[in-house]
C-alpha cells in the first residue's frame, strides 16, 4: 500500500457535505494518526450553552475513520464506535485526535480524544471514543469478506 496522502484525505473531507456545512478542517494526517478541528459557534450548542453531544460524536466518528485511512486507505466505513462524554464542551474550537490501535486486513481499531480549546489555546479533554473501521477493499485488492 502507498503512503497516506494528505491531499486525498482533504479531498475526501471536502466531498462530505455535512463536514463542509460544519466547517471541519483536517490539520494532521499520517503515521497512524489524524486530527480534525471545528470552530465552535452558537448553532452547534444545546440549550445550556454547551456544544451538542451529537457534534462531538460526529467529530470523533470522522476522526477515527481518517486515522484508519492512514493505515488502510480511503475505502472505509465506520463499523461502530462508542463515546464517553467526560465534561461539557465549550471554548472556541474542538480538536479531535485519533490514532490507530491495531490495523487488520478488514478492520482497523482506533481511539480518539476530543478536546475543547479556549481563546488562550488551552485544551481540555471533553470526550473519548473508540471505534472499529471496516475496510471495504483490503489493501491487497482482494474482496473483503462479508461482516
Amino acid at each position: 500500500m502507498s503512503a497516506p496522502d494528505p491531499a486525498l484525505a482533504r479531498k475526501i473531507l471536502a466531498a462530505q457535505p455535512f463536514s463542509v456545512l460544519l466547517g471541519t478542517r483536517l490539520t494532521a494526517f499520517g503515521g497512524g494518526e489524524a486530527v480534525l478541528e471545528l470552530d465552535v459557534r452558537d448553532e452547534l450548542r444545546q440549550q445550556n450553552g454547551f456544544v451538542h453531544g451529537g457534534v462531538l460524536g460526529y467529530l470523533a466518528d470522522n476522526t477515527l475513520t481518517f486515522a484508519a485511512g492512514t493505515a488502510a486507505g480511503a475505502d472505509l466505513v465506520t463499523a461502530g464506535f462508542s463515546i464517553d462524554y467526560l465534561r461539557p464542551a465549550g471554548g472556541v474550537l474542538l480538536r479531535a485526535r485519533a490514532r490507530v490501535v491495531r490495523a487488520g486486513r478488514t478492520r482497523v481499531a482506533c481511539r480518539c480524544d476530543v478536546s475543547t480549546v479556549d481563546a488562550a489555546g488551552a485544551e481540555t479533554l471533553c470526550a473519548i471514543a473508540q471505534g472499529t473501521i471496516a475496510v471495504s477493499t483490503p489493501p491487497d485488492g482482494s474482496p473483503a469478506p462479508e461482516a
